[in-house]
């Protein structure tokens, strides 16, 4: 028998469930910062001209805040190990269009999670 040893890896999360934004949308900024430092992934959100790096900026000075605070990790050390978006329940509602028809409207949500792990 081959005994297999297991890392713990000590990593930090934050999730934002119901974000009033499309998982399409966000999944570009998640993207740009997926395997980067947390200082170098703060600038990159900050000066991203998308709806959703406001969302990411919050979310990820939160996840930063849970390692710092909870899982006593070392800021300088820290990386986005993981990002992503996935699709939420979708708001239906309806708008009234031409003949007294009416057309539905589709509000997506997202639910965004981010985890943290430091670099050895």
């Amino acid at each position: 028998m081959q005994e297999q040893e297991t890392l713990v890896r000590n990593e930090a999360v934050a999730t934002l469930k119901y974000a009033r934004i499309s998982a399409r949308k966000v999944k570009i900024v998640a993207d740009l910062i997926r395997g980067k430092d947390v200082d170098e992934a703060l600038a990159i959100v900050k000066f991203t001209p998308k709806a959703s790096s406001e969302i990411i900026e919050k979310l990820l000075k939160s996840a930063i805040a849970n390692a710092e605070n909870n899982h006593d990790m070392k800021h300088e050390k820290l990386y986005v190990a993981e990002i992503y978006a996935n699709q939420g329940p979708t708001l239906k509602r309806i708008r009234p269009a031409a003949k007294g028809s009416a057309v539905r409207i589709r509000k997506r949500t997202s639910h965004i999670t981010i985890k943290l792990e430091e670099r050895e």
